[in-house]
């Protein structure tokens, strides 16, 4: 089964890519990697989980914020890639939780995130992954996360 077919099986519409909020490109190809910037857990341009996981936020917060940031992830791969349909495998998933001082969750938070690509790209999806608890993210974001995607050659917007 294709990739995006197995979106529409799932229910799930992937957004247009995000635009970026500063002075950066949402992707850049070398070798047949796609290495996107850093996506926020945002909708129709907005931020949908502020604040900072173990204090404003619980952990299953955190992971539907960490889910929403992968959604637009993706979509940046798509934009990309022409077709989710290129991707060979995902390589690495970094992401950051804006957390509580004493909040040491950061694994479950972004096990929202490696689940859904897990589920949308089978074993092709699983990746290596950091997760890293910060102070605070751009525009009061609770997660922040960037990947790294293998794709097929053909069809790149390089």
């Amino acid at each position: 089964m294709s990739f995006e077919a197995r979106l529409k099986e799932l229910k799930i519409e992937l957004p247009e890519a995000p635009r970026p909020v500063a002075a950066y490109v949402p992707y850049v190809v070398v070798d047949g990697l796609v290495f996107t910037a850093g996506q926020l857990p945002t909708a129709g341009g907005v931020v949908r989980f502020a604040g900072r996981v173990g204090a404003e936020l619980t952990v299953e917060e955190g992971r539907e914020a960490a889910r929403l940031c992968a959604l637009n992830c993706l979509a940046v791969v798509r934009a990309a890639a022409g077709s989710l349909d290129n991707v060979v495998r995902l390589v690495k998933l970094t992401g950051f939780v804006a957390s509580a001082p004493d909040f040491h969750g950061q694994p479950q938070v972004l096990n929202g995130a490696s689940e859904f690509l897990e589920a949308v790209f089978g074993p092709a999806g699983r990746h290596a992954r950091t997760a890293v608890g910060v102070a605070a993210l751009p525009l009061g974001a609770a997660v922040e996360l960037e990947m790294v995607v293998k794709v097929g050659l053909s069809g790149l917007a390089v």
